[in-house]
């Protein structure tokens, strides 16, 4: 059954000012995001449209959205297309040939909400809807909050991906106005995850299970990448956590290198470079390990 049938509403979204009184949010509340991606088949049900939030607290050498890191907006330079101007004033705004440009922009809420609605037909007859994604969404708490709360008021499904790396309450505040948490594990050794990705990772699991007594919709996520969470000893500590709360589905996610190109554009090295991508023969004693655990997988999210 799709959402073909749920009624469209009107929201009328309202936040407190300094002084009390309130005003419209879409007049006042911004986000800042890097992408908005659409017909996505994966990271949630049906037809999909992501939209890709700027900022990230952790550093992750497999980031295949390099440009997402950093909170601030950027300029990237494509060498391909420039001109090599006598003079150039390094302004995207400016570049005859369009090699220089921004990633990032601030956006209004409903500026926003007005581009994803071109896109309700698909998700009203596929069953699909919006997905946050990052960066960490849950650096922009309150953006990302009234976000949902317009969709869900119009009957659009709604999820969000995270590692979940965050306080508390900006999780729960989201995740009460999504339908569904996409939440990635990633190094389970808490020493190796501060100092590889500077990740908390026992706050990681604790807000996991919270999310768990608030009875939220999870769904596991498993990014297998050689060297760091590709091993049956990391994905076992990850099944065996998980084993209390009788959960059904897990998506394993194995490393590929499609963002690799992005890393020179905003000047940086990309450290996972001769990183052989994995096969169907390492990747299998995983798929069997979480299969023998009584999970249904999908390989690939």
């Amino acid at each position: 059954m799709t959402l073909s049938a749920a009624p469209r509403t009107s929201s009328d979204l309202r936040i407190p000012t300094v002084n009390g009184a309130y005003e419209t949010a879409e007049k006042s509340l911004t986000g800042r995001i890097f992408n908005i991606q659409r017909f996505s088949l994966n990271d949630g049900q049906g037809i999909r449209t992501m939209v890709f939030f700027k900022g990230c607290p952790h550093r992750c050498p497999w980031c295949a959205n390099p440009e997402s890191m950093s909170p601030r907006i950027q300029t990237i330079k494509r060498q391909a297309k420039c001109l090599n101007c006598r003079t150039c004033l390094q302004d995207p705004q400016e570049c005859p040939s369009g090699a220089l440009e921004y990633v990032g922009e601030d956006i209004t809420l409903s500026v926003l909400m007005s581009r994803l609605l071109k896109d309700e037909v698909f998700f009203r007859s596929s069953g699909g809807g919006i997905t946050l994604s990052g960066g960490e969404v849950l650096m922009q708490p309150v953006f990302a909050r009234e976000l949902l709360k317009e969709l869900q008021g119009l009957g659009i499904h709604t999820a969000i991906e995270t590692a979940g790396d965050v306080p508390l309450d900006h999780l729960l505040s989201v995740a009460d106005r999504c339908d569904q948490v996409l939440f990635d594990f990633k190094i389970m050794d808490a020493t190796l995850a501060r100092t590889v990705l500077n990740m908390n990772q026992p706050r990681v699991l604790e807000n996991f299970q919270a999310l768990i007594k608030r009875d939220v919709k999870v769904l596991p996520r498993v990014p297998l990448i050689p060297g760091y969470t590709l091993t049956q000893e990391n994905l076992r500590q990850i099944l065996d956590f998980l084993k209390p709360f009788n959960l059904n589905e897990i998506h394993l996610l194995p490393f590929h290198k499609y963002g690799e190109a992005k890393y020179p554009l905003l000047g940086k090295s990309y450290s996972m470079h001769k990183t052989p991508v994995p096969d169907a023969v390492t990747l299998a004693p995983l798929r069997a390990m979480a299969e023998s655990d009584g999970y249904t997988v999908t390989m690939g999210g």
